[in-house]
């Protein structure tokens, strides 16, 4: 089986900023299917800084969902061999589902893009 990692905060929202997120939601998939949420506490400062890379790969996960995150912790992700699919926005179990049915592509923009208009029915990552 494999996880899908999603930076969240209050109520179930993806959080757009990976560093500085609560908590991450991590699901666990099998046959395409979720099978288990659970959530991981966020470490305490610059998530490009952190050892979350290291962690999430020890705990199995493949991709992690993102709103804004910079070029730093993009790269120590895949360094871990996380895949990470950039612009996500909106409720983290519609998003997995909807990553899992194939409708989510990396938005390509990473965090340089912070003052862009962001639709509140977006929750479909490639604008």
């Amino acid at each position: 089986n494999m996880k899908i990692a999603i930076p969240t905060k209050e109520g179930n929202t993806i959080d757009q900023h990976f560093g500085h997120c609560e908590f991450y939601s991590i699901f666990t998939v099998e046959d395409n299917k979720v099978v288990n949420k659970q959530t991981l506490e966020s470490p305490k400062g610059c998530g490009c800084k952190s050892n979350i890379a290291y962690d999430l790969a020890e705990m199995n996960v493949k991709v992690m969902l993102a709103g804004g995150i910079g070029n730093g912790a993009v790269n120590v992700l895949k360094a871990q061999n996380i895949e990470v699919i950039r612009n996500c926005s909106g409720d983290v179990d519609v998003l997995v589902n909807d990553y899992l049915a194939g409708k989510i592509t990396d938005g390509g923009a990473n965090c340089a893009a912070h003052d862009e208009h962001h639709s509140s029915d977006a929750h479909v990552c490639n604008h």
